[in-house]
C-alpha cells in the first residue's frame, strides 16, 4: 500500500489575513485541487496533517473514505513537524509513502500515479518528478526512509531528503514545469 501525507498545517504567512488553502482559485478552494487528484489516484490512504485554522480547512475539504486526519499542534515548528506526525500514521507494512504539498493546483492524478507506479515497480528509495533540471513535489519514498525523516527538524521538507539520497533516486520525467507551481502570494490566484 502507498499512503499520501498531505501537508495542510501551515500559517500562509505570505498571504496576510487569509488562509491560502481555503482561498478560491477558479471557484474552488486551493487545497481541493490536489485533494481531488489524490482521491482519484491509486493511493489507498490520504493522511491530511492539519494545524493552523484546522476547522476552517476541514469545512471546505472534499470528502472521501481514503482520508484520515492528524492535528499538528506544533505546526509553528515548521514543515518537518508535520511530515514526522504524518509518518507516525503510516502502517509498517506500507511499501511507501508520498509527501504532498497542499498549495499546488496543477498536479494531476496522472502525476501522482506516475510516482505511485514508480514506488511499486522500482527499488530506489526516492521517487520524484523532474522537468529538465528542476524537481518538484509531490515526492515518493520507500518505507525505510521513515527512519531518516525522524531526524529532521525546522522548515526542512521532502526535497531535503532528495538531496541526501540523490544516488538512490528515480527521476520521473514530466513535460512541463508548470505542475511545480505552488501558490504563496495573492497574485498567484489571479
Amino acid at each position: 500500500m502507498i499512503t499520501a501525507i498531505l501537508l495542510a498545517a501551515g500559517e500562509s504567512k505570505r498571504t496576510p489575513n487569509e488562509n491560502k488553502l481555503i482561498k478560491n482559485f477558479k471557484k474552488k478552494p486551493l487545497i481541493n485541487y490536489i485533494l481531488s487528484a489524490l482521491i482519484k489516484s491509486k493511493v489507498k490512504k490520504i493522511i491530511i496533517v492539519l494545524g493552523h485554522e484546522q476547522n476552517k480547512i476541514k469545512k471546505v475539504l472534499l470528502k472521501s473514505k481514503k482520508i484520515n486526519f492528524v492535528i499538528n499542534k506544533n505546526y509553528k515548528r515548521g514543515i518537518s513537524s508535520s511530515i514526522k506526525l504524518g509518518i507516525k500514521k503510516i502502517n509498517k507494512k506500507n511499501k511507501g509513502f508520498m509527501v504532498v504539498q497542499s498549495d499546488m493546483p496543477f498536479i494531476k492524478t496522472l502525476h501522482i500515479n506516475k510516482i505511485y507506479n514508480s514506488l511499486i515497480n522500482n527499488d530506489n528509495l526516492v521517487h520524484v518528478l523532474k522537468y529538465k533540471n528542476k524537481i518538484g513535489n509531490p515526492i515518493g519514498f520507500k518505507g525505510p526512509v521513515i527512519s531518516k525523516f525522524k531526524k529532521i527538524s525546522g522548515d526542512v521538507g521532502a526535497k531535503y531528503m532528495v538531496k541526501r539520497l540523490k544516488k538512490n533516486t528515480n527521476f520521473i520525467e514530466v513535460n512541463s514545469s508548470k505542475i511545480f507551481k505552488d501558490f504563496d502570494l495573492k497574485k498567484d490566484f489571479s
